[in-house]
């Protein structure tokens, strides 16, 4: 890995000088062998590391990281979170805003970074590659500028992830040729060890050292593919101090919930007996679907001279794996900063409201061949639309104007309302399919309400919108009320976030400001509901400059076979 200029540790702490502001990265996508659970897999990684390495910057930085990509087949990378101003060309999602990287070849991604702070991450973007190419963003404070938090001793970034003891390429390929349901992760990952709960797990538990009285940073990563996590350290509080990398006011806690795609900036202090403690990951799921009932673990170790136990002790405080309640109580007590130099920016003119229901379908299969329910093909979709990747990327097509790749009709609202959260029957059990976007006017102010629905299968589905942090003004239980939803809002100090979670037939309303134009991705990051057609296309248009307008693509764009 490159950088542009020399850099120094300092109390645990990357630092760059202050003469630089440009990073540079050489990513070498590549299969390499990991032994998991007694098996013995090839998998494509990042520079030979399960997580990959990690990017370290400055707020406001830019770094290029030249990707080459000597894997099997094409893939992407997407700068989770990183809002990209102006720049959808490197934002990386495949046949979105790019075609894939070929074997063999190499693209250079221009990663620009404004307002975020804190922890994000990057991961692939195409098929299910994500599950092993991923890796943290760690986006310091501009030099001269502290941490709005005491400074801490040490820093550590934590990635949670699933282990697949099959080719996970294979896995989604065959679920979606046959309409089924995709297999369930066989572990959980922390630092890329499963840790010592699973059978045949003796390989190696990851294992933070601490030193009694000292307050240590966790950088935590959900790349989970399908599950949300509760997390907790027993005997020990947590923190939270930023999610999404943007800070929030100080939340102690017993236990923290992250949904895939979500990150988190967690103080741990190690006030408790000096021992060995463990930290569990376990899924927060709430549905019929199924999902992955196990638990990854590593171990807080207490430095100095003591009489170790024979087993870490246990985090009791660690929530059932559907305790609802729990996981909404957790997620009502975030809320931004919001102080002078950390401000926010609330939209308060709304331009453009979108009401957005969030299902789980099926798509009718010829004789009842396929392996979803009733012989039919699962399938997901917004607003009755179950989205198709086009052949041709979309932002290509936009910026070039070609036909006949995407159509500007993705609707406002679902199709016809009806009681979303309780009994169904049948509505919409078969949604449309098409490559529709909704086309935004630059400088719109923004509301979207996910709303959550009990068709077929209902569930938690994080929501991931690229190219902007928006505001998570309010959220509920069951369906959204147009006249009683809004006084409810919370329009002083929301979180700032690029990734929700919309409850169980429930609902979340978010709110932002469309002032970075360009062609961007809004998916389900539950990856089988984004490979069913959870997603959706925004296309923000160019401003009435040239500073608020999209750049110009870069001229070695990976070309569409």
């Amino acid at each position: 890995m490159g950088l542009l200029l020399f850099f120094f540790f300092l109390d645990g702490l990357f630092l760059f000088t202050a003469a630089s502001n440009v990073h540079h990265y050489s990513f070498i996508l590549e299969e390499k062998n990991f032994t998991r659970l007694c098996t013995t897999k090839s998998m494509l990684v990042v520079n030979g590391q399960f997580p990959g390495p990690a990017i370290h910057v400055r707020r406001g930085d830019t770094a290029f990281v030249n990707v080459h990509n000597n894997g099997k087949y094409g893939v992407t990378i997407h700068w989770h979170g990183v809002k990209q101003p102006r720049n959808p060309w490197s934002d990386g999602p495949e046949n979105i805003t790019q075609c894939p990287i070929q074997p063999g070849k190499n693209f250079t991604y221009e990663v620009i970074f404004s307002t975020e702070e804190g922890t994000l991450w990057y991961h692939a973007h195409s098929d299910w590659t994500r599950a092993t190419v991923h890796g943290p963003i760690v986006i310091l404070p501009p030099i001269g500028k502290s941490y709005p938090f005491p400074k801490p001793y040490k820093e550590e970034t934590i990635v949670l992830a699933s282990w697949f003891n099959g080719d996970v390429k294979q896995l989604i390929d065959v679920a979606l040729a046959t309409g089924g349901e995709p297999n369930i992760s066989d572990a959980f990952t922390l630092n890329g060890w499963p840790g010592a709960l699973y059978n045949c797990s003796n390989e190696k538990t990851f294992t933070l050292k601490v030193q009694k009285g000292k307050t240590y940073l966790l950088r935590l990563v959900n790349a989970v593919m399908n599950e949300e996590h509760f997390l907790a350290i027993a005997k020990h509080k947590l923190t939270v101090v930023a999610q999404d990398a943007a800070y929030i006011k100080p939340l102690t806690t017993s236990y923290i919930l992250i949904a895939p795609g979500q990150t988190m900036d967690i103080l741990v202090t190690a006030n408790q007996k000096p021992s060995h403690y463990y930290m569990f990951a376990r899924p927060f799921f709430d549905s019929s679907s199924p999902f992955d009932n196990s638990t990854t673990s590593a171990i807080l170790q207490y430095t100095g001279n003591y009489i170790p136990p024979s087993t870490p002790l246990t985090p009791t405080q660690l929530p059932a794996i559907d305790a609802r309640l729990k996981a909404f109580n957790f997620t009502s007590r975030v809320r931004a900063l919001a102080t002078k130099y950390y401000p926010i920016n609330v939209p308060k003119n709304i331009t453009e409201r979108l009401y957005i229901t969030i299902a789980v379908n099926t798509i009718i299969c010829p004789n009842s061949n396929c392996s979803g329910p009733s012989g039919n093909r699962l399938a997901a979709s917004m607003n009755n639309v179950s989205f198709d990747i086009p052949d041709t990327d979309v932002l290509q097509a936009y910026y070039r104007q070609l036909s006949g790749v995407y159509t500007t009709d993705f609707p406002p609202r679902p199709p016809y309302f009806f009681n979303f959260s309780g009994d169904v029957g049948n509505n919409t059990l078969h949604p449309d399919q098409g490559t529709k976007v909704r086309v935004i006017e630059w400088g719109a102010e923004v509301e979207m309400i996910f709303q959550g629905t009990n068709i077929l299968l209902a569930e938690n589905h994080p929501m991931h919108l690229h190219g902007f942090s928006f505001y998570n003004v309010g959220n509920g239980f069951g369906n959204y009320n147009f006249t009683s939803s809004p006084k409810t809002y919370n329009l002083v100090d929301p979180p700032e976030v690029n990734t929700v979670g919309v409850p169980k037939t429930g609902w979340v309303a978010v709110r932002f400001k469309a002032d970075n134009p360009g062609v961007w991705f809004m998916h389900c990051h539950l990856e089988r509901h984004a490979s069913w057609g959870m997603d959706a296309v925004i296309i923000v248009k160019n401003g009435p400059t040239k500073e608020t307008s999209m750049k110009k693509p870069p001229p070695n764009m990976p070309k569409c076979s």
